[in-house]
């Protein structure tokens, strides 16, 4: 372990709270040097939907390699990309209705928020973006300006200008689209006339706050009413996090640009990409640009697993029936120890329980470590669980990490009342 501590950077995060090594990965499950097993909760913060190591992915990838396939290509044309293209196409965008050209950027999410930020100002001749409250939409200088968390924010070094925060929906019991609506129709409301506005449909590391249906379908109708863009930011909540392959879908909403990063990959390869309606692409060649925009890996393992998931509704009701399963264990607990948690949070196989100590929750989480868990905090105050496990977990598996989570929390509880006591 000294290497990490002697050369890795001080901002270094996770394997903080995961102080092993960790050598093999297999489905939802993570094995350490010492042939611990551990649970994984966490899949990559989302990058992960398909497990670790995906037999039909890792195939799909092997075979490609071993035909000497392009591995790098820039922005050329190559047969990975024409077949991931083909395949998004018709099996994701063409069923939808959706009519969208694909931009690869640098393989990033934040990357891929950057150049929706960037065109939306380009084709608006407008500089203004409208964010929310607790969004979170990565580490850049333009996307960590649309960020809420000030732990992030104060990394920066810099003012970070052109945006305007409002209220998410939920947030202080404040109606933040009526407020928007407002202040988009008075002259000395001071907000400048937004080129788009950028969310999440449902805010991850912000706390899995959950736009409705309504407040989404509201949005809409105001921005298209007033010329300003909808961007949204569907890095972690895409890819079927949410049970459907886009996050916005239940809404109805068709967003004018789309980022995606995280799983659309597949294996957890490196991929970034922005989806846009067509009369939006004003870019000039090599305008927004970046040297692994063509990982021709990743195109490959991409295809693979929208073939392999979504081409019918099979994959979508087994998240649905997962989703279930987390959210039985999630209104079990909250009956059982009031005393810890506050309330659910989330929707699909993005959900969390808040807690109502910060502390409590980090401590939970250490428990369940300790018990064969990877399991993560989020929200302003880190005072969520956040179960966050691969899309392609089994029932039993599911159980299993539950029993985890469960006996843990069991643990803290009763260490919490001899205490008290």
């Amino acid at each position: 372990m000294s290497i990490f501590k002697k050369q890795e950077s001080n901002v270094r995060s996770y394997c903080n709270s995961f102080p092993v090594i960790f050598r093999h990965a297999k489905g939802c499950w993570l094995e350490t040097d010492q042939g611990e097993r551990y649970i994984d909760f966490l899949a990559g913060a989302g990058s992960l939907n398909y497990g670790h190591n995906n037999p039909i992915l890792k195939h799909a990838l092997l075979e490609y390699i071993a035909q000497d396939g392009i591995t790098h290509g820039l922005d050329m044309h190559t047969d990975a990309k024409a077949h991931f293209l083909s395949v998004l196409s018709n099996h994701i965008l063409e069923p939808r209705r959706l009519d969208y050209k694909v931009q690869f950027t640098g393989p990033t999410g934040t990357n891929a928020v950057e150049a929706a930020i960037k065109l939306a100002r380009k084709v608006t001749g407008r500089s203004n973006i409208v964010t929310f409250t607790n969004g979170f939409h990565g580490c850049t200088l333009g996307a960590l300006a649309a960020t809420g968390n000030q732990h992030h924010r104060g990394g920066a070094g810099i003012p970070l200008a052109g945006v305007s925060r409002l209220p998410y929906e939920g947030y202080a019991d404040i109606d933040g689209l009526a407020l928007f609506e407002t202040m988009l129709v008075d002259n000395s409301s001071g907000l400048d006339h937004p080129a788009a506005v950028l969310l999440e449909t449902v805010q991850g590391e912000g706390g899995l706050n959950v736009a409705s249906n309504e407040w989404l379908q509201r949005l809409s109708k105001i921005c298209k009413k007033h010329g300003i863009l909808v961007i949204v930011d569907d890095i972690q909540a895409g890819c079927g996090r949410t049970g459907t392959f886009f996050s916005f879908e239940p809404s109805g909403i068709q967003p004018d640009i789309v980022t995606l990063s995280k799983s659309i990959g597949g294996y957890g390869l490196p991929m970034a990409l922005v989806l846009l309606k067509p009369e939006l692409d004003k870019w000039l060649p090599g305008e927004h640009n970046g040297t692994f925009r063509g990982n021709n890996h990743a195109f490959v393992t991409a295809a693979k697993a929208i073939e392999a998931y979504w081409a019918n509704d099979d994959f979508s009701r087994h998240i649905q029936a997962r989703s279930l399963q987390v959210s039985r264990t999630i209104q079990r607990l909250l009956k059982q120890h009031p005393e810890l948690f506050v309330q659910g949070k989330g929707r699909g196989m993005m959900q969390g329980i808040e807690c109502k100590n910060s502390n409590d929750a980090g401590e939970i989480a250490k428990l369940c470590f300790e018990r064969g868990m990877i399991i993560e905090t989020a929200g302003p105050n880190d005072e969520i669980l956040k179960f966050f496990c691969p899309l392609t977990i089994s029932e039993s598996e599911l159980e299993q990490g539950l029993h985890i989570f469960e006996h843990a929390v069991e643990a803290y509880s009763a260490t919490v009342t001899q205490k008290a006591s």
